[in-house]
């Protein structure tokens, strides 16, 4: 089983950029693909990103594509979201994410599929 803490959130100027970070305790970090959500108030909760389980296949959401990047580090069992060109729009509770799946190529993005998750950061876009 594998617990999740997510960090670096915070506030940002439109335009900016901030790098939100996720550490994964417990073994095998490597054996699960990993993902990124966030849920504005108000809001259903909405895929960001994800990375399959040896970081060579991502996904994105069409709003973030371009602005955003994920990445991993199996080694540290880290998994990061780099975040540019930010957006008042971007603004939410950004969650991290991971499901044990035997596919190597296995890149969710629908959060029933997910079965671990963090607590969640807050990032914040001023406008």
């Amino acid at each position: 089983q594998v617990q999740l803490v997510e960090s670096g959130g915070g506030l940002v100027q439109a335009g900016g950029s901030l790098r939100v970070s996720c550490a994964a305790s417990g073994p095998s970090f490597s054996t699960y693909a990993m993902g990124w959500f966030r849920q504005a108030p108000a809001k259903e909760r909405e895929f960001v990103a994800a990375i399959n389980r040896s970081g060579g296949s991502t996904r994105y959401a069409d709003s973030v594509k371009g602005r955003f990047t994920i990445s991993r580090d199996n080694a540290r069992n880290t998994v990061s979201l780099q975040m540019n060109g930010l957006k008042a729009a971007d603004t939410a509770v950004y969650y991290c994410a991971a499901t044990r799946d035997p596919r190597s190529w296995y890149v969710p993005s629908r959060s029933v599929e997910y079965g671990y998750w963090g607590q969640g950061t807050q990032v914040t876009v001023s406008s």
